[in-house]
């Protein structure tokens, strides 16, 4: 009995010892978790504070502005080139970061608050009109502290497509003049240069939107309603698509990508005599390559489309 009496002790003290520390586990854990809460509330009181709290919500909606002007410029050094970038997201990222920085400094000077920004990603959203930065900043303005990631998003809407010139534009008969590129020879050229040399004929004189707008007519099988095709083709809006680029994407010269994209039609002139080429969304000219058959919209328009296309924007 002694014996047995004496291994339950040793049980009792190792189950008593494994009590004590559970509990101080569970005093840590509520300790720590306590700990972060009181930094959020301090955040969350400081945010609350109107002075601090309106220098900051300024902050956050001029985020929207300086990444869309950070696009833009990007965007048009592209243009001026003619040469697309290695890296999209890190370009644009190193651009709004300096704009940042000028801001913090002019926030400084104008508010007497500390605030240090760093951009870390850029990046698509599930509109393809739609570009989205994360900004980390820690701010200080006396004594109170403010530090969180904050989100910006800016549309494209309004920025000049960039791809046409990074695939066409070295030709001398590339150009652009109002809303419009002018393709001239240069889309016969490109096509033949990727394998495709009869196709490229039907190319000749070929144009297609300058800046990017997005197509009002949703569902898109609309299209083939009365005169919305020309309507289309005449405002020159660009469509959602699975199969074409992104906008970051287009910036680094890229027809198609994995991200949720872009397509826009490639317009040409009637010409009785080629019936058939590739087909007019932009991802197919400059990427995927497959023919289409000539589909006669206006005695001065004409689109080489696909039977899937043609179902898309309701043409069958």
């Amino acid at each position: 009995m002694m014996k047995l009496l004496k291994i339950g002790s040793k049980g009792n003290i190792l189950i008593g010892t494994m009590a004590i520390l559970i509990v101080s586990f569970i005093i840590l854990a509520i300790f720590i978790i306590s700990s972060l809460y009181l930094v959020d509330s301090e955040n969350i009181e400081s945010i609350s504070n109107d002075n601090f709290k309106y220098i900051i919500e300024d902050y956050d909606k001029n985020i929207e502005s300086k990444l869309h002007e950070s696009i833009e410029d990007t965007s048009q050094k592209v243009v001026m080139s003619r040469f697309p970038i290695q890296d999209s997201e890190d370009t644009i990222k190193k651009e709004l970061n300096k704009k940042l920085d000028s801001q913090n400094r002019e926030f400084n000077e104008k508010y007497g608050i500390t605030i240090e920004s760093d951009v870390l990603s850029v990046e698509t959203t599930d509109s393809p009109f739609i570009i989205k930065t994360n900004v980390q900043i820690n701010a200080e303005k006396d004594g109170e502290k403010f530090s969180s990631i904050l989100t910006g998003k800016a549309s494209i809407e309004g920025l000049k497509d960039p791809l046409p010139f990074t695939k066409c534009g070295f030709s001398l008969t590339f150009f652009y003049i109002g809303d419009r590129i002018q393709y001239g020879t240069s889309l016969t050229e490109y096509l033949a240069l990727h394998g495709a040399v009869d196709a490229g004929q039907g190319y000749i004189g070929a144009s297609s939107p300058l800046t990017i707008k997005k197509c009002p007519f949703d569902p898109y099988t609309h299209h083939g309603d009365g005169l919305t095709l020309k309507k289309c083709l005449d405002d020159g809006y660009f469509h959602e698509s699975a199969d074409g680029s992104c906008y970051l994407c287009r910036l680094e010269g890229k027809g198609t990508c994995p991200h949720y994209g872009l397509e826009v039609f490639i317009v040409t002139l009637p010409n009785p005599e080629i019936q058939m080429s590739t087909s007019a969304p932009d991802h197919v000219i400059f990427k995927d390559s497959y023919p289409g058959l000539a589909y006669e919209v206006w005695p001065t328009q004409r689109l080489f489309l696909d039977s899937s296309h043609r179902q898309k924007y309701g043409l069958i």
